[in-house]
């Protein structure tokens, strides 16, 4: 029998309240680096992800030199 491994893919998102982490790993988002591709606007959209979180996210990726994809 083989064992499969069903843990979370590794998460570096910061703690922004359990609904919108939530939401944002439910939508797929496990890593910082995957926001370069996606705009402010697009996380806005997501139900359950607000202004706060958009912002906090912001500073994370701030210290890591990234930052929103901008709108085209």
């Amino acid at each position: 029998m083989d064992i499969i491994n069903h843990s979370p893919p590794e998460n570096d998102l910061p703690n922004m309240g359990k609904t919108a982490n939530r939401v944002l790993h439910n939508a797929g988002f496990y890593r910082l680096e995957q926001f370069i591709k996606v705009t402010e606007s697009d996380i806005l959209k997501l139900h359950g992800v607000g202004p706060k979180a958009v912002r906090i996210l912001n500073d994370a990726l701030k210290e890591k030199g990234l930052s929103f994809a901008k709108k085209p």
